[in-house]
């Protein structure tokens, strides 16, 4: 006789889970402002707003940047309503956010401009499987995982620091001279060999900003 009383009484133990409406400012493909507050679209991924794709022989292009400006260019500015699942470890607000009624982490990775991320939700694979199969945004292009792309990111600079280098910021292109010959090559992410070259300040080598600035010191672009 006392169930339904107690059932209320641990409803109201739980912690409410909030909702953040407003106007949507877009910060990068997975990540939106609205307001004072910094949401995270639940179970979908996108590549880093840096992040230089390519593969099989295609040249490197910045699909991070790309999805950004797709993204931005339907959500900018939308009413949304997102229904928060977590905080994250960055203080951000994890939720599913609504747009005209329709679930926009849904609507992303059926674009092929985002990817289901599966190790937080199941939700959107079938989803990301159509995209693929139809070869819509990302699946009709070269491209590395967004998930692959931090872990090596992180490999990378745990060598660097090994070694004792900084890598500028926003300066991620290596400056490259080959031990046989002392040809100058620059290596951009996402190339073959981009992972495995490190720079060696003390033999001239060095990181660039852009390619530009490489080609005007000198250097040409690795052929992988």
């Amino acid at each position: 006789m006392f169930r339904p009383f107690l059932a209320v009484l641990l409803c109201l133990a739980m912690p409410a889970h909030a909702e953040v409406t407003g106007k949507v400012r877009v910060i990068d493909g997975d990540t939106f402002a609205i307001g004072e507050t910094r949401v995270r679209l639940h179970g979908i991924d996108t590549p880093e707003s840096t992040q230089m794709c390519g593969a099989r022989g295609v040249s490197p292009w910045p699909c991070g940047a790309w999805v950004s400006d797709k993204v931005r260019s339907v959500y900018d500015g939308a009413d949304a309503r997102c229904a928060e699942v977590d905080i994250d470890r960055y203080g951000r607000v994890v939720a599913k956010c609504f747009v005209g009624g329709e679930d926009v982490g849904q609507h992303l990775v059926a674009e092929g401009l985002a990817l289901a991320y599966a190790k937080y939700s199941q939700d959107y694979l079938p989803d990301e499987s159509s995209a693929r199969d139809a070869g819509r945004g990302l699946h009709g292009m070269a491209f590395e995982r967004p998930a692959r792309f931090r872990e090596v990111q992180r490999d990378a600079r745990a060598k660097t620091a090994a070694l004792g280098q900084e890598v500028p910021e926003g300066c991620r292109i290596k400056g490259n001279i080959s031990s046989s010959g002392g040809t100058m090559i620059y290596h951009v992410p996402g190339q073959r060999d981009y992972d495995a070259t490190v720079i060696s300040e003390a033999r001239g080598e060095r990181w660039f900003c852009s390619e530009d600035e490489a080609r005007k010191a000198g250097w040409r672009r690795a052929m992988r």
